[in-house]
């Protein structure tokens, strides 16, 4: 049976990212994101519902977000889900992570999003961190 494991999952730092190393030297970065979702319930109030997902981030991607994130900017992340397992004082506990793999600055220049550029485009096409004038874009 195949299978795949791809989230794409944006929402806000709920604190600030926490940057560490590996005995390697590896960077690791942990942080929160909570997304949430508004609607208007039957009897006509207004309900929301939030999601927290803690995230997971290694080598440049790391220090990218360490650098430039800090808690309540937005961020758009790409990644795999897993589950987490442990046992705590006699009681089994789990949480769902996410392992990002990639990531998008949500936001425009000078405010807390960074500058709207992409780590994955970065990586793969070349992308200097300057996006294009609106004069320059073809369409």
């Amino acid at each position: 049976m195949a299978s795949y494991n791809r989230v794409i999952f944006m929402g806000n730092l709920t604190r600030d990212p926490q940057l560490s190393y590996l005995p390697s030297q590896t960077p690791v970065v942990e942080f929160g994101l909570a997304s949430n979702r508004r609607w208007r319930g039957q009897d006509g109030s207004d309900r929301e519902d939030i999601c927290f997902i803690d995230c997971r981030a290694y080598g440049r991607t790391a220090d990218t977000i360490s650098k430039y994130c800090k808690k309540g900017s937005p961020l758009l992340i790409e990644g795999r889900l897993q589950l987490d397992q442990w046992e705590k004082d006699g009681q089994k506990r789990s949480k769902h992570r996410i392992f990002v793999e990639n990531f998008t600055f949500v936001g425009s220049r000078g405010s807390d999003g960074g500058d709207g550029g992409s780590e994955s485009s970065a990586s793969s096409s070349g992308y200097e961190g300057t996006p294009p004038a609106d004069d320059d874009i073809p369409f």
